[in-house]
């Protein structure tokens, strides 16, 4: 190459030759590696403004400017590299090559003096050549097990092309990832990748400009070695003839470290940051190297790809500092398809086992790994042979290893294997037990000897082929694939002798109740094993099991599953709806009907989310046979989408197999004669799915009396729900909150409504996005309909027309509606004045809430006055947000005196003021008031009218309920109403004190409060600054049996951890006090009734 002062155009004028070639996209990705480059390397960095703002040719200016002579090219070669534009690198390699045989003789001389230094101290083809002997992969080497021979699935196109760009720049973040996981399943091939990255490094196909070196650890390899260096660790395969490896370690960010099996390292990584190692020449413990390496306390300029089973990423992510994880998926469903033709020579036969092992797609995605789909299909294949039912067996991922272990079994040329001992097997299965437990899957002779596995017991399962024995690491022995393991760690809790006794050697894992709480979320590694052992709890299988092994297997563990079954059913705490679906998984497994029924009959009520075919089929499986629900909330997604999505022939099959699951899961609806209600909020249902479900609903067994069908799409304008509604007379509650019912939609409702046979008695029609048009035939339904006593039309757009319609029927005497909300529907102060002749001439109307309405003082106006009516029997009214100012106290509290009905009242969020306040508390000192509930949350209330407040409750023995929230009463404030809660004649029993400035000083006078006061069970005092010393105040007393309080809103993140843990010795002393920051749902139903129908 030539050197600075060359003037050959080559140099001169070629770079911007290249860059030339590169598009718009490729140039931006240039520049941010070129960025990212001059930071790496040190050199005199190329201002990132000019290079963002250059042309090609300007670039091209500027590196040769600040990269003189041959530099500029060794910075855009590797770029090149990096970008994997090797047609580019090799082009002008070949131009440079040209370019340096018209040398002149001195410089000739010169290279070859450099020459012969680089060959004496090693070029690195050695190196590269070993680790091609060593890794090089033989494609159609047959598996161990004989797998199709004219068929491996080896590395696919898309994993290559996935390897290839595992280092690239994210265009995004501009950033180059140093650290790349590389994770899946066991058995899917990140071994077979990342060795085909070290033989295409080494063969000069891959990273030739990211890395000049690449080095392979192996997990089992390192749990072998103790104490060394680390440049010794890496050192196995380097030659001698390469010269010493430290001369390439002074490069680190050269170089390339791939630890493949992170999963099996039998490490802790506990070590602190802080002790670990920087010198890779200094002897530890390879634990310690390692930690080292991973946290780049070690190296930290050097790359790293880990490879590692899910289940372990929870433990590696936190040793790494910005990882790209990348996920391995395994065999597409067209490869998985092909696959299962190739174990087959009859084709008929081989698309009777692909229906049935697509038929469950827990166990079609096992299929993904390419050896567990050889070894299904081989066990099938003998059942085909054998006459048996493949169907069956193919249901439960359980029946399908039962399946393939039995096969293990049979004969081989008339000779039958050696059968182990009940000994031998308790041995092995206690080992997979342990192993799953630990996520160890590799064992070494020592683990074996510890289980009491001579190497005779060994053998017999070698033979089996349960155990295999690695072939290039000594000592290695793990079992054929993970599923076969945890199937036998599963055995293991079958094979135990009693659940009820605990000796000494009693290890945590052979803890039951240990396992039966792990979750998927928490303890991954845990969920297969838990699948397997459910599956064992049917008879017919553990029969097939013992005739297998010869051996005694104990069905008490049933027995145990279901005590705790009971016990979560009736615990207040059981879990949510993701742990709902696992135990519909596990109990699915079982196929046995009877101990399914008996299993859910401890649960009244499930929330369960369906995304997936796979949860509507156990989930219609389970709950077909739950007889003592009472309620059940489901979320259908991603199950019908995909039906319409699907190619024609997926959809017959896809579609078949769906619907099936569906009937049976409506079927719940006339077959649970307990069942009463149903939520079936934000499901994506189509046309054929809701037709199948009005059937059920309008069986003549359906008992169901609430119906919630929230956010959901209705095509054919709410005909069929509204036909629902005459057919079956249990229904009386109807909430389509968010659903597109529209317009139309009301008209079929009302038909329905106008019908005697209709009995519903509650209709929530909160935002489906309704006009003034639907108003006329609400209005006309209200006077046919005798049962209709609850009617939500918040939030739509009926405007003061509409509300003047709906008026007419509302003072009509043969309107049986009792409660009316109209939030947020557009009403002005020209509404009020047909509600105010409504609310004077109708006798039954109870509750109305106006919230959210631009009301102003002169609306407030005309409902005070027809509240001043003695013909108005008005319990509950929601004025909250409706732009009124302290005059509309006055217009109140006139109206007050005289009104003997209302008994809540909620002013939250309007400006009244304390002078409006002090109007309204000049009421309710007065013995004719019976109000009970007061809201004033958000009223721009001050310290100053808390005297008032303070009055009103001494004085007003009917007032139970109080909210003061978000107003500035501050300590001096809530002082003066303390002294009044105090006070035997004071009757409140919930106070809204949140976001009222308060600080500690408050807290002594509340607990103060406390103890004397008997009535008050709730309080709410989230987001005011009450410090340690607060909290340390209030659980004083709060620990006291004097303080009867049930409900303190307290956010309990929002304190120090000292603060913290006071709260929680609270609630442990003290069961019965809830504490949590959102505490309204705690509160009377009947304050928020227009919410909560």
């Amino acid at each position: 190459m030539t050197d600075g002062s060359s003037s050959s155009f080559f140099p001169d004028f070629g770079l911007l030759l290249y860059l030339e070639e590169l598009n718009k996209e490729e140039l931006n990705k240039f520049k941010l590696l070129l960025k990212n480059e001059t930071m790496e390397s040190g050199c005199c960095q190329i201002p990132w403004a000019e290079v963002k703002k250059a042309k090609r040719e300007d670039l091209a200016n500027l590196m040769n400017k600040y990269y003189p002579g041959e530099q500029a090219w060794d910075v855009a070669l590797k770029i090149f590299g990096k970008m994997n534009l090797k047609d580019l690198c090799e082009r002008a390699r070949a131009e440079i090559n040209w370019t340096a045989h018209s040398l002149g003789p001195e410089d000739a001389r010169t290279q070859e003096e450099q020459d012969e230094q680089e060959a004496v101290q090693g070029d690195g083809t050695e190196y590269r050549t070993q680790v091609t002997e060593k890794y090089c992969i033989t494609w159609d080497k047959k598996c161990l097990f004989g797998e199709p021979e004219d068929f491996h699935p080896g590395v696919a196109q898309k994993d290559q092309e996935l390897l290839e760009h595992l280092f690239d720049v994210d265009v995004k973040t501009g950033e180059q990832p140093q650290t790349v996981v590389l994770q899946g399943p066991a058995g899917v091939g990140k071994t077979t990748l990342v060795r085909k990255a070290v033989v295409d490094w080494a063969q000069g196909n891959l990273y030739q400009q990211r890395f000049s070196y690449v080095f392979y650890l192996n997990a089992r390899e390192i749990n072998q070695l103790r104490e060394r260096s680390f440049v010794q660790m890496i050192s196995k395969d380097w030659p001698s003839t390469e010269g010493p490896i430290e001369r390439i370690m002074s490069q680190p960010s050269s170089l390339l470290f791939i630890i493949d099996s992170f999963d099996e390292l039998n490490f802790a990584f506990e070590e602190p940051e802080s002790v670990l190692c920087e010198d890779w020449t200094q002897v530890h413990p390879v634990s310690f190297l390692l930690s080292s390496l991973l946290r780049k306390v070690m190296l930290p300029e050097s790359s790293l790809l880990v490879t590692t089973r899910l289940t372990a990423c929870k433990k590696l992510k936190p040793l790494l500092k910005n990882p790209h994880s990348v996920e391995l998926l395994g065999m597409s469903k067209g490869v998985r398809e092909e696959y299962i033709y190739q174990c087959f020579e009859d084709r008929k036969r081989a698309l009777q086992v692909f229906n049935s092992l697509r038929s469950n797609e827990m166990v079609f995605s096992m299929c993904k790994v390419p050896l567990v789909c050889w070894l299904l299909c081989t066990c099938l294949k003998q059942q085909m042979e054998k006459g048996g039912d493949i169907t069956l067996t193919c249901k439960t991922t359980t029946a399908l290893f039962i399946c393939y272990i039995s096969s293990l079994f049979s004969p081989v040329d008339g000779n039958s294997p050696s059968l182990p001992s009940q000994t031998q097997l308790s041995s092995l299965c206690h080992l997979a037990a342990k192993g799953v437990w630990t996520m160890t899957s590799v064992f070494y002779r020592e683990n074996l000897r510890k289980h009491g596995l001579s190497k005779s017991d060994v053998s017999i399962f070698l033979d089996l082929n349960i155990l295999q024995k690695d072939m290039e690491y000594e000592n290695c022995y793990m079992f054929t694939h993970l599923h076969v393991q945890e199937f036998l760690a599963a055995m293991f809790y079958m094979l135990q002798d009693s659940w009820g006794t605990k000796n000494s050697s009693f290890q945590s894992f052979e803890d039951l109740k240990l396992l039966l709480e792990s979750n998927s979320y928490k303890d991954p590694h845990l969920t297969q094993m838990k699948c397997f052992l459910f599956g064992l709890l049917n008879e017919d299988r553990v029969k097939q099991l013992e005739k297998t092994f010869n051996c005694k297997m104990s069905l008490e563990i049933k027995w145990k599953i279901l005590q705790w079954l009971e016990m979560m059913g009736n615990s207040e705490d059981f879990p949510a709806q993701v742990e709902f679906l696992e135990l519909f998984f596990y109990l699915y497994e079982t196929q046995d009907e009877a101990y399914i029924s008996q299993a859910m009959s401890y649960f009244q009520k499930i929330v369960i989310n369906i995304c997936g075919k796979i949860h509507l089929l156990v989930s219609s499986f389970c709950l077909k046979h739950c007889q003592g629900l009472r309620t059940m909330k489901l979320s259908i997604t991603m199950v019908f989408e995909k039906m319409l999505n699907s190619s024609p022939l997926a959809e017959i099959w896809d579609g078949g197999h769906i619907t099936h699951c569906w009937q049976d899961l409506c079927s719940v609806l006339h077959t649970n004669e307990h069942l009463r209600e149903l939520d079936l909020c934000h499901s994506n249902l189509n046309e054929l799915a809701m037709k199948t479900f009005y059937q059920e609903l309008r069986h003549p067994s359906c008992k169901l009396q609430k119906l919630l069908m929230r956010f959901l799409s209705f095509p054919d304008g709410c005909r069929d729900i509204a036909s629902s509604l005459t057919h079956n007379q249990n229904l009386m509650h109807l909430d389509l909150k968010g659903s597109d019912v529209g317009d139309n939609g009301v008209k079929s409702l009302c038909e329905a409504l106008k019908n005697p046979e209709c009995k519903l008695q509650n209709l929530s029609l909160e935002s489906c996005d309704l006009t003034t048009d639907c108003c006329l035939n609400i209005s006309k339904a209200l006077l046919r309909s005798r049962s209709l006593v609850f009617l939500n039309l918040s939030t739509n757009h009926l405007l003061d027309d509409g509300v003047k319609l709906l008026c007419e029927a509302l003072g009509h005497p043969k309107c049986h509606l009792e409660r009316l909300s109209l939030e947020s529907c557009g009403l002005t102060v020209a509404g009020c004045e047909d509600l105010s002749l409504a609310l004077i001439s109708n006798k039954r109307l109870t509750h109305l809430c106006l919230a959210d309405n631009i009301l102003g003082d002169d609306g407030v106006k005309l409902v005070s006055d027809a509240l001043k009516h003695p013909q108005c029997n008005l319990q509950s009214l929601v004025l909250r947000h409706c732009h009124f100012t302290s005059l509309s106290g006055q217009h109140l509290s006139s109206s007050l005196l005289r009104n003997k009905s209302l008994t809540h009242l909620d002013l939250g969020s309007n400006w009244l003021q304390d002078d409006g306040v002090k109007l309204l508390c000049d009421v309710f000192r007065h013995p004719s008031c019976n109000l009970q509930d007061l809201g004033l949350m958000g009223c721009a209330l001050t310290s100053m009218c808390c005297l008032d407040l303070a009055s009103a409750i001494l004085n007003n023995p009917h007032l139970q309920s109080l909210d003061l929230g978000n107003n500035d009463l501050q300590d001096d404030g809530v002082k003066i109403l303390y002294e009044a809660l105090r006070h035997p004649n004071c009757n409140i029993q919930r106070l809204g004190l949140e976001y009222c400035g308060l600080t500690s000083l408050c807290c002594q006078d509340l607990s103060s409060t406390l103890r004397r006061n008997q009535n008050l069970i709730k309080i709410n005092l989230t987001q005011n600054t009450l410090g340690y010393e607060g909290i340390m105040k209030l659980c004083e007393v709060l620990r006291s049996p004097e303080c009867k309080l049930k409900v303190l809103g307290v956010c309990k993140e929002a304190f120090d951890e000292e603060a913290q843990k006071l709260l929680e010795a609270v609630r442990v002393s003290n069961p019965q006090l809830i504490i949590e920051r959102d505490c309204n749902d705690h509160s009377d139903e009947d304050v928020s009734w227009w919410r909560c129908p």
